[in-house]
């Protein structure tokens, strides 16, 4: 008979399967943006395992088993996904130690952190580097040397110094003249339905997604939850193809961090809700505000300042659903 599984090998193969689930929007990164997201995935991935190591030292905790549950890969890997192609080395280091410091260890560690941790540091340095926050690729961006040479730094001759452009969440967020048709067929940043690009990276982590809900990594609730509010909220505010439309329901859906906020991002199990009721209701409020956020906000998407503010709402959520779930029925 096989022995129970330890809570250690429950993390690490939850781990694993974030990770595989991960590949599909990796494999179209890869193809939109080149070699940008291969370079910061090295760059998260070894800051983070670099800070976990030291942070556990400090605390004189055993650093092998800690290095070895992918927990600080998953929050590497989902903050590489989260930044902009080619930024700069030092934000991606910056965001990841961050994240693994101010966003995990700072509260003790694995399971006692009451922020997600790779939302914490991409908020971090949302708020104090905007400007090369905002300085997103072309699609099909450079080759490797390319690459390297902008992400550290290296200007020769012949190097473009311009190949950033608006996304299609920021380009609709500012518009004040053209109508919704006029910006897709004049705008680079717009495809068919949403972002140029962004469709099918959200159709990837959708599937990753899927993936992950058939292996019962986590349930339902909030991903429902989230790209609902998100669908609702949109469909009600929106005005047609006019210069004042916030964009279709479709078009926030395939647009900017929505399938890997939904799968990805409001389904971590420690910084989220516990409860079914309650993780229904903290997906709903992430959604809800990420609306907000694109919309009315000063930032193009919302997905992370969502999180972290329905982090803070969680006890909260817990007791109201319990509250629920004790009343009498009549």
């Amino acid at each position: 008979m096989r022995p129970p599984e330890r809570p250690d090998e429950r993390t690490r193969q939850a781990m694993q399967w974030v990770l595989l689930a991960t590949l599909p929007g990796i494999a179209v990164l890869l193809w939109l943006q080149g070699w940008a997201i291969l370079i910061n995935l090295l760059l998260a991935g070894g800051t983070a395992l670099a800070a976990e190591a030291l942070a556990l030292g400090l605390r004189r905790r055993p650093v092998a088993p800690a290095l070895m549950d992918g927990s600080a890969l998953v929050s590497a890997t989902l903050l590489a996904i989260a930044l902009p192609p080619y930024c700069p080395w030092w934000l991606t280091v910056t965001a990841s130690a961050s994240a693994l410091l101010f966003g995990k260890h700072l509260y003790g560690g694995l399971g006692k952190n009451p922020f997600n941790p790779a939302m914490l540091g991409y908020a971090l340095v949302l708020v104090t580097f905007p400007g090369p926050m905002t300085h997103w690729s072309i699609n099909h961006g450079m080759d490797l040397l390319g690459g390297l040479q902008s992400v550290f730094g290296i200007h020769l001759a012949g190097q473009p110094d311009a190949w950033a452009t608006a996304t299609a969440l920021d380009a609709l967020r500012i518009n004040k003249s053209l109508t919704l048709d006029e910006l897709f067929t004049s705008n680079p940043a717009f495809g068919h339905f949403g972002g140029k690009g962004s469709e099918w990276l959200n159709l990837a982590f959708l599937a990753g997604g899927a993936f992950l809900l058939r292996q019962k990594v986590f349930s339902w609730h909030a991903p429902l939850g989230m790209l609902g509010s998100l669908f609702v909220l949109s469909l009600l505010c929106w005005n047609g193809s006019g210069s004042d439309s916030h964009g279709s329901p479709l078009f926030h859906l395939l647009s900017g961090a929505t399938m890997l906020g939904a799968f990805f991002i409001v389904t971590e199990p420690v910084s989220g809700a516990r409860s079914p009721r309650a993780r229904l209701l903290f997906g709903i409020g992430a959604g809800s505000l990420t609306y907000m956020i694109r919309t009315w906000g000063g930032y193009p998407d919302g997905v992370a300042f969502a999180v972290l503010l329905m982090n803070l709402a969680v006890p909260s959520l817990e007791r109201l659903a319990a509250r629920r779930v004790e009343e009498p029925t009549a």
